[in-house]
């Protein structure tokens, strides 16, 4: 009994570390957010404690609904493509009919290797309506300048470099679960005479269907946050992008522009709550389409 109570106090000390940061780095700065946004700095009066008020205020804001509703046209713009896209090169790469499959996963993978901010940077030369790349090459075969930082078609030109950045992590992960597949059941549906398409169809995207499910609450919540390619792209999009072009920005913009930071905190937790809610209810509904 007194070595099980010595190896439970020898577990506590190897998490307290942990605890200790975790507490620090995330509860306390989260705590802090929380006390900000009940209060609000008036040209009178000075700091003032508003209660819920800064949240009712966030709710009515026309410029947080824009940047949520773009958002949401940004997630079913995106993340579909997304996700069909890695799940292809995963089938594939998984087929063993490639050469140098392991070149292939590096080369997929490189992408999110790379800073946001690097890739939005060099994407940002390549829209470049003045001196990008492809703009230069339009121009060499005689093409129109394509506008791709118009307000018109800036959404697809982010969701573009998104794509390119987490398509081949998100294909790791379902490569990953893929090979965790028993090859028995390979093995037994080529006996029944199924080809490669059927076995992929029938066996490897079903029993893909956690690993999906991991990606699509990643891409939930990766894509409320979405924050630094238009923040990096706003000097060359101009007018494009506003302020209010995404949540994250908007109250990046309340705290570090406006000054607003009590303003800020509010919005930023009523975006956590929008996430959890978004991800309550996909989740939720893919529970209820798979009950008989």
């Amino acid at each position: 009994m007194k070595a099980d109570h010595r190896h439970g106090r020898s577990g506590y000390l190897f998490v307290t570390p942990f605890m200790l940061v975790f507490a620090a780095m995330f509860v306390a700065p989260l705590a802090y957010a929380a006390y900000l946004s009940l209060f609000r700095t008036q040209l009178i009066g000075g700091t003032v404690f508003v209660g819920l008020g800064n949240y009712v205020d966030a709710l009515k804001d026309q410029h947080l609904s824009a940047g949520l509703f773009r958002i949401i046209k940004f997630f079913f713009l995106q993340v579909p493509l997304m996700i069909v896209l890695a799940t292809v090169f995963a089938l594939i790469i998984d087929s063993g009919r490639v050469w140098a499959p392991k070149l292939y996963r590096l080369a997929f993978f490189v992408p999110y290797a790379v800073p946001a901010v690097v890739a939005s940077l060099m994407w940002g030369y390549l829209y470049g309506p003045k001196f990008g790349a492809l703009t230069n090459l339009a121009a060499d075969v005689g093409l129109p300048n394509p506008a791709f930082l118009s307000p018109e078609h800036l959404l697809a030109s982010v969701s573009n470099i998104v794509t390119w950045e987490f398509t081949g992590y998100n294909m790791i992960i379902l490569y990953a679960a893929l090979r965790s597949i028993p090859t028995e059941l390979y093995e037994a549906a080529q006996i029944d005479g199924a080809g490669p398409v059927r076995i992929a169809l029938t066996i490897k995207l079903p029993l893909l269907k956690p690993a999906l499910a991991v990606i699509l609450l990643f891409s939930i919540i990766g894509s409320f946050q979405l924050f630094n390619e238009p923040r990096v792209l706003s000097p060359t999009a101009g007018a494009a992008i506003t302020p209010d072009w995404t949540p994250n920005l908007y109250a990046y913009t309340l705290a570090f522009t406006d000054q607003q930071i009590n303003y800020s905190a509010a919005v930023s937790f009523l975006l956590g709550f929008v996430i959890l809610v978004a991800t309550y209810v996909v989740f939720g509904l893919g529970r209820l389409r798979r009950k008989p």
